[in-house]
């Protein structure tokens, strides 16, 4: 890898650090949020993105130049852990679009479906199908390193385990699942729209659904645009793969190839964005800590303490998408 994309995918691994942090330490501080049995899936899909920037990018770099060279139980744990957080996203988002169809075509269910104990449950459960998913090369599915003893990602995986059954089983299935699931509920909020339009309901409840499907809609629309943007990032690489599989013979070229890696990366920290241009939460929270830093400078540089240093807004106990 060049040293230009090594410095762009070392500044991607920075910003979903501190992106996805950022997520998580919102959420947490915030009791209003922390109680909604959504975030505990979006803060489930942030420490996956953390993870990827922490664990997935270093390790991508490293299996880039070859090491670790003729350690290959070592090599194929870390190359393991690349798929085990991009699978653990999938399954977050997955998580994400059974929750919000569960809460907006089955609300009377809901507190009983997805309770926080069973919440917790389903995210464990995600977690411990990606990590078995991601270590089936360590179980056998792959090859041997090469002659030159390095660890190379393509040489060591094999490109059927990459198409047949980490892109088509373990991802293009689940994202099938999530664009249906997308689907009706944009459809059920369309039809509750115009329940409400043809006034089949009395003015206060009207407008009270009004404001329902209103942020319902906000909601669905807001993940849906973290589904698009997983499906962005990823399906380039994916072609690639597909194409090597069924081509051996084609020549890819080698900046394309390391475009797309860096692509697939860099959606762990396109997530924090989304939420920030359209959560009011996440956009109170950052100017609070933009006020308090710009506070800090001024302290600094005056010696005194500003009149607003004390006066940061306080989060408002406005939900994270759910109810």
């Amino acid at each position: 890898m060049s040293q230009g994309w090594t410095r762009f995918d070392s500044l991607t691994a920075l910003l979903s650090i501190a992106g996805n942090l950022f997520i998580c330490t919102v959420i947490l501080r915030n009791r209003t949020l922390r109680s909604n049995v959504t975030n505990y899936f979006l803060i489930s899909l942030a420490v996956a993105d953390f993870l990827v920037g922490a664990v997935v990018i270093p390790c991508a770099q490293f299996t880039e130049v070859g090491y670790p060279q003729a350690r290959p139980q070592l090599c194929l744990l870390m190359l393991c852990l690349l798929l085990m957080f991009t699978q653990a996203s999938i399954f977050g988002l997955l998580a994400i679009a059974v929750e919000r169809y569960i809460s907006i075509l089955k609300p009377f269910q809901y507190h009983f479906l997805l309770s926080p104990r069973n919440s917790l449950l389903a995210i464990a459960a995600c977690w411990l199908l990606s990590i078995l998913i991601g270590l089936v090369p360590l179980m056998g599915w792959h090859h041997p390193l090469p002659p030159s003893r390095e660890c190379l990602f393509n040489s060591v995986i094999t490109n059927a385990y990459m198409v047949y059954f980490n892109f088509m089983m373990c991802m293009l299935a689940p994202l099938m699942v999530m664009l249906m699931l997308y689907g009706r509920i944009f459809l059920e909020i369309r039809r509750q729209i115009r329940k409400v339009a043809e006034g089949e309901v009395n003015i206060s409840a009207q407008r009270r659904r009004r404001i329902i499907a209103r942020k319902e809609m906000r909601t669905a629309t807001s993940l849906f645009i973290i589904l698009f943007f997983f499906i962005l990032c990823w399906l380039p690489l994916h072609v690639l793969n597909t194409i090597m599989l069924l081509c051996p013979t084609c020549c890819i070229p080698t900046q394309l190839t390391l475009a797309t890696i860096i692509l697939s990366h860099a959606n762990s920290a396109i997530n924090p964005v989304v939420y920030v241009l359209r959560v009011r939460s996440f956009r109170d929270a950052l100017e609070s800590t933009l006020l308090c830093i710009r506070s800090s400078g001024s302290l600094s540089a005056s010696g005194t303490m500003p009149a607003n240093s004390l006066g940061v807004p306080p989060l408002h106990n406005t939900f994270l998408p759910g109810k």
